[in-house]
């Protein structure tokens, strides 16, 4: 706001006041407004989590990794990083049920623990939800000796 002050010589300048500026919409403005996470980047956070984890083979059942290599064998098709994953996301808290394939020789039940860990910490970071339960089901062990659920190529590129 420009205020006009006489001087000395009886002409007038133009004078900048100092007024308290009036905050609109009490409180901090980060409490303004909702932040909603959907389900899918909850299932992604964690689908990236479990696999860091030493002695995850692979997550999601037979059939879904079989599916899962042809989708990502397609061009243009991207690998899924939820598959084996399924989260319920709500205000503030989430569930979330993993399946995963452990590799032979390691501890399932140390496997099992450094997953939920891992996803429990993940989560609670970057989503800044609270993680009630991370339930694990392991559904299958890879062996050294098995070869990769591959599909053929396709035919036609």
């Amino acid at each position: 706001m420009t205020d006009m002050t006489t001087t000395q010589d009886g002409g007038n300048e133009p004078q900048l006041s100092t007024r308290k500026a009036t905050r609109r919409g009490g409180g901090d403005p980060a409490t303004r407004g909702r932040t909603t996470i959907a389900d899918g980047v909850v299932e992604k956070i964690a689908g990236l989590a479990a696999r860091d984890v030493v002695g995850v083979h692979a997550l999601g059942s037979g059939l879904a990794r079989t599916f899962g290599a042809v989708r990502d064998r397609v061009p243009g098709g991207t690998k899924s990083v939820t598959r084996g994953v399924k989260a319920e996301v709500g205000e503030v808290q989430t569930a979330l049920d993993l399946e995963i394939v452990v590799d032979y020789g390691v501890s399932i039940s140390d496997v099992a623990r450094s997953v939920r860990e891992n996803v429990v910490a993940a989560v609670e970071r970057m989503a800044g939800l609270e993680v009630v339960e991370v339930n694990i089901a392991v559904s299958d062990v890879k062996l050294p000796d098995e070869e990769e659920e591959e599909p053929e190529p396709p035919r036609i590129q």
